[in-house]
């Protein structure tokens, strides 16, 4: 999933801001807790919509894909006092948990947490969105994309993550392209050719596509 040498990466995270022991807790709980625990944030991401956060200063994000709440948590630190993230997963299982991390937090005034489906749950949302991450199931990111365009701020952002799927994303002659990589390859070529954005696609982590509504 990283695209940098372990040893570059390593001078990168420490010449970033350190990861607080709430964070570095989380990290742990999750790799020894959870399945899939390579789908947390992390450090460099984490620290990254941090500060996109408190550049921006949206008053209202909309998280796809809470999963164990460390990017919630990040995107949260940024916000204002007015601020509010609503942060949807349909994996109840990790709901104790990660309501427990968000009291940790000491930031559960600012995080609405809702389980279910978020393709039913976006448009029953009253709210419109200054900043939308998605981070969830890959055969819906076209449709979470569609979801909420309209109703993003002029100026806000869409940031998708896992936008270059482990490297898959490059195609080699001969390659037979499975279905989730495919998915990733029209999400991307349709945010790049979509008028209404500008964007960029950056290397960090897995890919994370930035796009700003004009």
């Amino acid at each position: 999933m990283e695209f940098i040498s372990p040893e570059l990466l390593h001078y990168c995270e420490k010449h970033s801001t350190q990861e607080d022991p709430l964070l570095k807790w989380i990290t742990r709980e999750t790799h020894a807790k959870v399945l899939m625990p390579r789908m947390i944030s992390g450090h460099l991401q984490g620290k990254t919509l941090e500060l996109i956060v408190k550049l921006m200063k949206p008053k209202v994000i909309l998280e796809i894909g809470t999963y164990t709440g460390y990017s919630g948590i990040c995107m949260a630190r940024g916000l204002g006092d007015e601020g509010k993230l609503i942060t949807l997963d349909i994996n109840d299982e990790l709901e104790t948990m990660v309501r427990n991390f968000f009291e940790k937090s000491g930031l559960s005034h600012k995080i609405d947490y809702r389980l279910g489906d978020a393709i039913k749950i976006i448009p029953s949302l009253n709210e419109n969105f200054d900043m939308v991450f998605i981070d969830a199931d890959k055969n819906n990111y076209i449709n979470y994309y569609n979801l909420v365009i309209d109703r993003v701020s002029p100026g806000g952002i869409i940031i998708a993550d896992n936008v270059l799927w482990s490297g898959k994303v490059i195609l080699k002659e001969g390659q037979k392209i499975d279905k989730d990589t495919k998915i990733i390859l029209d999400y991307n070529r349709m945010v790049q050719e979509d008028p209404r954005v500008e964007n960029v696609l950056l290397p960090i982590r897995d890919g994370l596509m930035i796009a700003r509504k004009l």
